[in-house]
């Protein structure tokens, strides 16, 4: 082999050990990262809300439907009753996001006022229905230059219930498995407000949503599970660093995603709010002689967690039920334009926002209901516990 060969072959070598190695070091790193996304935790995980809202307008059968024009097994698990789809209302639902069987999808972009009417009722407690579905309060951020006083300690106020204080049978002990958070933290009630004050002023920093959370962690405490509460002023937050209202649920991810870093014991999410309505014929219930403010759970459809999320919702509505007939207002679910859709839910597979009576309820009804919720809950996490062998 003369020289001129030998130098030549070497060469060629020596750039097929080039690509070679440059190839292998690509597949390494492809598959390293793709370990990283799939075992990193859920609060850093990425993820994008805008495919899962589009994917979600299609329903599973039509997935299913499409595969099988692939793959001729998946026509073996097609429903027999369900219909084959029509492509032309696919593609037509897919691109103007317009439902022929739903004029809200329509008219909820161009009627003033209507978005707030268009989410989806996934289970109708008592007299709930479309014109009666929980407002997200959207108060211009200048409401909050001016604190109110409160009236908490006013004479005419009558005492909330105190906590009942009992051993459970059950505990957690040491672990605090439930968190909970305010989303909307100055959300407050029109009771512990001075008289005159309108439901769109109802916001307060310190006479808020915040004291049924606390009330919560007692109660849920008092039945055996341990409970964290953050009472982070995120409405201050916001003010301090000149964003939205609408930014409120950004500004919560933090505090959701740092508690679940810093412990691990924590499964159950719980954004507590208000709801807007005045009406306490919507947001009231007697049962046995004592008024209940009335509850709703709120699921974001944008996220990826959403069927785990209200499952959880519907479980706990139905018992709430069984024990309070009439106290959950039931289970609506919010995405698209003019909600977050989300709420923060995709960070864990049991994350609700629930909604706690109205403007107009006050802190005797909410603390009564705050007490029924810790017991109710109690039930359902002991019987999970169960039924996972724990």
């Amino acid at each position: 082999m003369s020289k001129k060969n030998f130098s030549f072959i070497h060469k060629e070598l020596k750039s097929w050990y080039k690509r070679s190695g440059v190839f292998l070091f690509s597949v390494i790193a492809l598959f390293l990262l793709i370990g990283l996304l799939t075992s990193i935790q859920p609060a850093y995980r990425l993820s994008s809300s805008s495919v899962h809202h589009w994917t979600g307008q299609i329903s599973g059968g039509s997935f299913l439907h499409l595969m099988g024009m692939e793959n001729r097994l998946y026509k073996e698990a097609y429903p027999e009753d369900q219909e084959d789809i029509e492509i032309t209302q696919l593609v037509f639902q897919s691109a103007t996001s317009i439902r022929p069987d739903d004029p809200r999808s329509l008219l909820g972009r161009e009627l003033p006022g209507f978005a707030a009417y268009d989410g989806k009722i996934i289970v109708a407690g008592e007299g709930t229905d479309y014109t009666n579905m929980p407002i997200e309060s959207s108060p211009p951020m200048e409401v909050f230059d001016e604190e109110k006083e409160a009236v908490i300690n006013d004479e005419e106020t009558p005492d909330p219930p105190k906590a009942e204080e009992k051993d459970p049978v059950q505990t957690t002990g040491e672990r605090d498995v439930v968190f909970i958070y305010h989303s909307h933290n100055r959300e407050s009630f029109l009771p512990l407000l001075p008289p005159g004050t309108v439901a769109d002023d109802a916001y307060h920093s310190k006479a808020n949503i915040t004291m049924v959370g606390d009330r919560l962690k007692k109660s849920l405490e008092n039945n055996g599970i341990g409970a964290n509460i953050d009472k982070s002023d995120i409405t201050g937050k916001l003010l301090n660093n000149g964003m939205k209202y609408y930014e409120s649920y950004e500004m919560s991810r933090p505090v959701v995603a740092q508690a679940i870093k810093q412990n691990d014991n924590l499964q159950f999410f719980f954004d507590l709010h208000r709801d807007w309505h005045s009406d306490k014929s919507f947001t009231t219930k007697e049962i046995k002689g004592k008024s209940y403010a009335r509850l709703f759970f709120v699921v974001g459809g944008d996220n990826p967690n959403y069927e785990k999320n209200a499952k959880l919702a519907w479980d706990l509505h139905k018992q709430l039920e069984k024990k309070y007939p009439g106290i959950s207002r039931g289970v609506t679910e919010k995405k698209g334009q003019g909600t977050n859709g989300v709420f923060n839910q995709d960070l864990s597979s049991n994350s609700i926002v629930i909604e706690f009576g109205g403007v107009s309820s006050n802190l005797e009804e909410l603390y009564r209901t705050a007490d029924a919720f810790a017991e109710v809950f109690s039930d359902y996490y002991w019987q999970a516990e169960k039924v996972n062998g724990n």
